[in-house]
């Protein structure tokens, strides 16, 4: 089976998005703050506009691409916020360069079109599920943060260079703790009213590659805010379990679509 071919309106945005944001990783080192920010804003606002020419016209289209997309864009959202408020965060290229190739992808591969028979409730339920993404892909950049601090404090370097250690711990697991909540309610939803979202035809709730993906994800970063609690994890320890919960949670919808959509070439509702 063909994949379903993108509109032209998204592909051109998606071009533009990558672009912009490939201004921004290549030549950050080069541009003042001020001019900085306004590149990643304009690339931001085209990739809003990217996202919303493949969800909104017709019937909307969903699958591995457009989850990535909108992930990068949720976590450029966070860190668009954060810089505002902690102009020491430093990792503009890094997220500029994700956000490029996330976009591209999304325009290459748009998914496929909803179930025709879904509850008009299915948007919000992926809505849930792809936030908990941006939340733990904000949590993941916040723990890589945290590495860099650690190798700065061992080589004594400038002790105010980017953000404090223990603000990016706090952080980091605010965000954890924001993304189980929408991961467990996501979970929930799908397992109690599967036949609402997904139609009387379609049996959403099976024990497939998502599903348990999904479930060992969820007991990872269940065990961690646990580990946390009772224990005080911090460190490496917890860096650990947050990234393989994170990979975890990437295999579950991710990684499956990923596998039908472009190794078997079969789109899926």
């Amino acid at each position: 089976m063909i994949l379903a071919s993108p509109s032209p309106l998204s592909v051109a945005l998606g071009i533009a998005t990558a672009a912009a944001y490939g201004v921004a990783a290549a030549f950050s080192h080069k541009l003042n703050r001020s001019a900085t920010q306004t590149v990643v804003a304009i690339a931001w606002l085209l990739h809003a506009a990217a996202l919303a020419a493949g969800l909104l016209p017709g019937t909307p289209r969903f699958g591995f691409a457009p989850a990535l997309s909108i992930t990068a864009w949720l976590v450029m959202t966070v860190y668009a916020v954060e810089s505002r408020l902690f102009p020491g965060l430093t990792v503009r290229r890094v997220l500029a360069g994700l956000g490029a190739l996330a976009a591209l992808l999304a325009a290459a591969f748009p998914g496929s079109p909803l179930h025709m028979n879904a509850s008009p409730w299915l948007p919000l339920h992926l809505a849930l599920g792809i936030a908990s993404y941006g939340l733990f892909g904000a949590a993941v950049v916040h723990a890589w943060l945290m590495t860099r601090a650690e190798q700065r404090i061992r080589q004594a370097a400038d002790p105010h260079a980017g953000l404090p250690l223990l603000t990016l711990e706090r952080l980091t697991f605010r965000f954890v703790t924001a993304g189980f909540v929408l991961l467990s309610a996501t979970l929930l939803a799908g397992l109690l009213f599967s036949e609402t979202l997904y139609g009387p035809q379609v049996r959403a709730w099976k024990w497939d590659h998502k599903t348990v993906f999904s479930l060992l994800a969820w007991l990872s970063f269940a065990i961690l805010l646990a580990g946390r609690s009772r224990f005080g994890w911090r460190g490496r320890t917890a860096k650990r379990v947050l990234y393989a919960g994170a990979v975890l949670l990437l295999l579950a919808y991710v990684g499956s679509r990923f596998v039908l959509e472009v190794v078997l070439h079969r789109p899926v509702a």
